[in-house]
């Protein structure tokens, strides 16, 4: 290669230009052979003792992470400049060599802008961000005068409110331009992602210019403080003013579309995307599958996927998600089966998809997964053991569900409630109860509303009284969670299962705001049982008000009216029901045979396989102790 470019410029001596472009092509191979060789002929030439060379070889040895190398030059260079430093700190960040490059930074004699710039970026890809803060403050002492570099560094660091106010007001008294978008996107988007999004709104307000990255994070703005159809005539402003959008503009409206179930204005945003030509882009292609499975149009979800033939881990974990959002565990499983088969590498987002796809006859293949996550080294990631955790308390293996709880370190606020609420639903309370206090002396966790609602509802099914009131009482005080329909729902329950009536109907009619029909059902039922005819029918025109379209209230009117012989008033309400076409709602139930689930409803008389499975449902109803089963009554076919 050398020869060649000598020959090429009729050179005997090889010139600076020779060796910039060696160095180019050397930083672009980023191999370590390939340095050694462009040092070799600096060395052979004397260049290395030139300043400028002696630089450019530094950067060749870090591109190529032959860091000791790169140290031995160093020491080889005579006359060291501002930038031989900077770019021996910058290199030795790039390759994670933290400590050397904290003591090499103190060694600096002189250290400019540049310098400090290197630390402040270099700690935060470590993940020390507030020891990156920390350098800023020392830069300010040393009255560095700080560029627009570094305030975008920073926006990405900030965590607090207060924090992020004070950067932003040393931008202004550093003078930043309100033209600068690099500086100012990374204001609205620091403002953006700690949650303040109308100080987010008054930086896009007040810029100058403003680039398909602002109008990108404004809609992102209006999406995530909840107001998405905001966000939606935003992005139709955007379009209004000449500003084109771009794939991410597009996959961030389309997963809007999605949240909103708006399938109109979906397929208008795909259609877009089909005319801008970026339908193919994997994240824009993602957003699509998920808007279609969201809107409960599964079909299409799989004719996009279909169609378009692109086999990649962000397209297959959107499809595999949406089958198992769609209770379609065989198929999740099915397609992941076979994007392993495509050379896929599933993650975490593919393994915890297919584990919440899981059912009751789905266990073989739910352990394989397991013992799958284990050997992909995914065991100890907090989401795939939270679906670990889930798919094992839904099949009722609550003891394998707990080793997974024991054996995980990274414990999330979503893996405590899961715990808490899956040791519920397989009644075990006390257990329930147990965890709920762990969760409590875990200093960096505080318990959320889900969390409460959970311990809220053990409490209620296991009749702790006392724990259940004491929790309820304390919600806003010690947790700072205010109380919602399914908390008072709980609480009240729970005194009705008690015996405590009065006291339940008290805190229902002391509810802040208008109360949901699932508050007044517990009190309904137990006044029934206690034969209060007077309070049930008080308690049921009250859910009639609130929710006239639900089935119970009038269920509980008819069999009270006919109870108390008032007929007339029976048939009024059962005539009222025929006029607004409400139905009692069917009760259902599901049963595994081999590896299928079949569900029958509550009236129905036949179903698939119905002679083998009403014989089964009959032996498990029979007494075993005072029947004598003749097993040779039944035969199965």
């Amino acid at each position: 290669m050398f020869q060649l470019l000598r020959r090429a410029h009729g050179l005997c001596m090889p010139s600076s230009f020779y060796f910039s472009r060696l160095v180019d092509r050397s930083l672009l191979s980023k191999c370590p052979t390939l340095a050694r060789v462009a040092h070799a002929q600096l060395l052979k030439v004397g260049f290395i003792p030139n300043t400028f060379w002696g630089n450019r070889c530094l950067q060749l040895y870090f591109k190529s992470g032959s860091v000791v190398d790169a140290f031995q030059l160093l020491d080889d260079i005579p006359d060291k400049n501002t930038i031989s430093w900077n770019v021996s700190l910058k290199g030795l960040l790039k390759n994670g060599y933290l400590n050397y490059a904290l003591d090499l930074f103190d060694e600096m004699h002189e250290r400019d802008v540049v310098s400090w710039n290197t630390m402040i970026s270099g700690l935060a890809s470590c993940g020390f961000p507030e020891y990156g803060m920390r350098v800023f403050l020392d830069m300010q002492s040393w009255v560095i005068r700080p560029t627009e570099f570094t305030f975008s560094i920073l926006a990405s660091l900030v965590s607090c409110v207060s924090h992020g106010e004070q950067i932003h007001g040393n931008a202004i008294c550093s003078g930043v331009s309100k033209s600068n978008l690099v500086v100012w996107n990374s204001f609205m988007d620091m403002y953006r992602r700690i949650g303040v999004f109308d100080y987010a709104l008054s930086v896009f307000l007040t810029m100058e210019d403003r680039d398909v990255i602002s109008w990108n994070c404004l809609i992102l703005c209006c999406s995530d403080s909840g107001n998405k159809e905001v966000a939606l005539d935003q992005f139709g402003l955007m379009r209004e003013m000449g500003n084109r959008p771009d794939e991410y503009t597009v996959s961030t409206v389309v997963s809007i579309c999605s949240d909103l179930r708006d399938l109109c204005k979906g397929k208008q945003a795909i259609a877009l995307c089909i005319k801008m030509g970026v339908l193919s882009n994997t994240i824009v292609l993602g957003a699509g599958i998920d808007m279609f499975s969201k809107c409960n149009r599964l079909d299409d979800s799989v004719k996009l996927f279909r169609e378009l033939g692109k086999w990649d881990s962000v397209l297959c974990n959107s499809m595999i998600g949406s089958y198992s959002w769609h209770g379609f565990g065989e198929d999740a499983l099915r397609l992941f089966i076979v994007a392993m088969r495509q050379s896929i590498r599933p993650d975490k987002f593919t393994l915890s998809s297919v584990l919440s796809s899981m059912n009751a006859v789905m266990l073989d293949h739910g352990a394989q997964v397991h013992s799958l996550v284990i050997k992909l080294g995914f065991d100890q990631d907090t989401a795939v053991a939270t679906s670990l955790m889930e798919m094992y308390f839904k099949t009722g293996l609550v003891d394998s569900a707990m080793r997974v709880f024991a054996t995980t370190d990274g414990k999330d606020l979503i893996f405590w409630n899961t715990v808490i609420m899956g040791l519920e639903r397989n009644s075990k309370a006390a257990e329930s109860l147990a965890v709920f206090n762990q969760l409590l002396m875990n200093q960096g966790l505080k318990p959320d509303r889900v969390t409460l609602m959970g311990i809220l509802v053990a409490c209620c099914y296991a009749g702790f009284v006392n724990e259940g009131i004491q929790i309820f009482s304390s919600m806003v005080k010690t947790y700072g969670v205010n109380p919602g329909n399914e908390h008072y729902a709980s609480i009240i329950e729970l005194l009705c299962r008690a015996g405590m009536i009065s006291e339940a109907k008290d805190i229902a009619d002391k509810i802040p705001f208008e109360p949901s029909s699932h508050i007044w059902e517990p009190i309904l039922c137990a006044s029934l049982d206690l034969g209060d005819t007077r309070l049930a029918e008080t308690v049921a025109k009250t859910m009639l008000e609130s929710e006239p379209k639900s089935s119970f209230p009038y269920l509980v009117l008819i069999k009270l009216y006919e109870m108390t012989w008032r007929w007339e008033n029976s048939v009024k309400i059962r005539y009222a029901m025929n006029e607004q076409k409400i139905k009692s709602a069917q009760g259902s139930s599901k049963i595994g045979i081999k590896s299928s689930v079949y569900s029958f409803e509550g009236d129905q008389l036949q179903i698939h396989g119905g002679h083998d499975t009403c014989a089964v449902l009959d032996l498990l109803s029979w007494d075993s102790v005072d029947q004598k089963i003749h097993w040779s009554a039944y035969h199965f076919h």
